[in-house]
């Protein structure tokens, strides 16, 4: 994944924390005495805007946007065989939330893939509806900016690969 942080005004970033945003600008703030230059990232989807220390981008997590190979990758996961594992659920769930909130496509996809149902298959818990859908809404907006469509078309890109598995 690329590490260089020369992004400008424009382009699509990746936050770990809130998914794909865009970089409005670089602004330099006076904060207690010191200078400092900030990202300032808008993620349309949840309506905000991130401030984000220029010298604390990469220890952050921002990254550019995937290559198409590495998104490729990840709808090859998506269409994987579940690894159902025998933990308990609320271990699970942590390991889960911690692969969305990484922000690797790949372990997104795992999510994704694990958690999906099919019609045969008894319904998901609320828990696991949550972490699905936000998994779900990760990728599809990452897969809409790397392949210029937009959410509705990258959702059914996803739900084909899903019904491929």
């Amino acid at each position: 994944m690329p590490t260089d942080l020369n992004f400008s005004m424009g382009d699509y970033v990746v936050y770990p924390n809130h998914g794909v945003g865009r970089i409005l600008g670089i602004e330099t703030q006076q904060i207690s005495g010191h200078e400092l230059k900030l990202f300032v990232i808008s993620f349309d989807n949840d309506r905000m805007k991130l401030r984000l220390p220029v010298t604390k981008a990469q220890n952050s997590g921002l990254r550019a946007l995937s290559s198409g190979k590495i998104m490729d990758q990840a709808l090859q996961t998506v269409k994987g065989k579940a690894k159902v594992r025998r933990a308990m659920w609320s271990r699970r769930a942590q390991e889960y939330e911690l692969k969305i909130n990484s922000g690797n496509p790949i372990s997104i996809a795992e999510v994704i893939r694990d958690l999906h149902r099919t019609s045969g298959q008894p319904e998901q818990s609320y828990s696991e509806r949550q972490l699905y859908e936000a998994a779900l809404e990760r990728l599809t907006r990452e897969l809409a900016a790397i392949e210029n469509i937009d959410q509705t078309q990258a959702i059914e890109r996803l739900q084909g690969a899903l019904k491929a598995a």
